[in-house]
């Protein structure tokens, strides 16, 4: 808050918060117990897919998808905002490595595999995931919002779900989207119920659900 430049030292994943006794050096001000949970859980999450892939271009995919993962569920819950840097960003990795690393074959490989090749029905495996399952999301939320007079769904989760799709193709975005759906829906009420909110006005990050998902389908989708 101190607007001080973060030295390098300073920033080392979790041994720079516990040498700097969780205070920034500058100001003495308390650095917010989030940074080292997302740190830790980003360890975590790296220390299994290495376990499951080894160090391959393939484990480099999933960590890189899961470190976003972790860092739009923090910023949703936070602040509410869903970053194009990790959305839209994330998007383009997605589609590079789906060049390199091939997608599971689904409906364009059904239909396009005798006129493209590996790489190519990788790549639009990709884009057929990011573009339907991100269109289907962003339908229901205008037909909920219009129904009822409300804007139901910001269009960052539009652009999450496009980036899940590039990394996992149409099925892994449609396990997220579930799975994301019922968790947040099932907590959601139960906290609104609890807190005794207005759920008319009570706003679900619903990014940070679909980031838990999808760490839980990327897990699932590397012990296979």
């Amino acid at each position: 808050r101190c607007r001080a430049p973060i030295a390098w030292y300073d920033n080392i994943p979790l041994l720079s918060y516990a040498l700097l006794g969780g205070r920034c050096r500058q100001c003495r001000r308390r650095i917010p117990i989030r940074y080292p949970i997302v740190e830790l859980a980003t360890g975590i999450f790296f220390a299994l897919v290495v376990a499951y892939l080894g160090v391959t271009l393939a484990a480099l995919k999933f960590a890189l998808l899961g470190a976003i993962f972790i860092a739009l569920t923090a910023t949703d819950f936070e602040r509410h905002i869903l970053p194009d840097e990790f959305t839209l960003g994330g998007l383009v990795a997605g589609l590079v490595f789906a060049f390199f690393i091939p997608n599971e074959p689904h409906f364009v490989s059904m239909l396009l595999s005798r006129y493209l090749g590996p790489r190519a029905l990788s790549l639009s495996e990709a884009l057929f995931g990011a573009a339907v399952a991100s269109g289907a999301i962003w339908l229901i939320g205008y037909l909920y919002g219009k129904f009822r007079g409300v804007d139901a769904l910001g269009f960052g989760d539009v652009k999450m779900i496009a980036m899940v799709g590039a990394f996992l193709g149409l099925r892994g975005a449609l396990e997220t989207m579930i799975l994301g759906s019922l968790a947040g829906s099932v907590i959601g009420v139960i906290y609104i119920r609890l807190a005794r909110k207005d759920w008319r006005s009570f706003y679900i990050p619903f990014g940070s659900f679909l980031g838990i998902a999808g760490l839980a389908v990327v897990l699932s989708r590397i012990r296979e």
